[in-house]
């Protein structure tokens, strides 16, 4: 079993920062990817920001101003947030993409949301 547990969350004034953690344990072998995801209300899920093998990747709305880190060593990864806006309100989910058959586990999400 993996259990992959985000924090973080809150609500913040436009322009403001926030940093959501994450951390995975349980049965982990090899991990090969860590990211975040998020789901606005009436939106499909989309991808945040993610690093595995070396690289990173974040969507075109989120370049800038969000940076994702990660700690191999306690399996945890980080979004850190700044300049916020309304449209970045949320929830966000914590992915973890282990081992040679990709297999995903994600997190309960974590609620952001971004006032005027």
């Amino acid at each position: 079993q993996v259990q992959v547990v985000e924090s973080g969350g809150g609500l913040v004034q436009a322009g403001q920062s926030l940093r959501l953690s994450c951390a995975a344990s349980g049965s982990i072998a090899s991990i090969n990817a860590m990211g975040w995801y998020r789901q606005a209300p009436g939106k499909q899920r989309e991808l945040v920001a993610v690093t595995g093998g070396g690289s990173t990747d974040y969507a075109d709305s989120v370049k800038g101003r969000f940076t994702i880190s990660r700690d191999n060593a306690k399996n945890t990864v980080y979004l850190q947030m700044s300049s916020l806006k309304p449209e970045d309100t949320a929830v966000y989910y914590c992915n973890v993409r282990l081992g040679r058959l990709l297999l995903d586990y994600w997190g309960q999400g974590t609620q952001v949301t971004v006032s005027l």
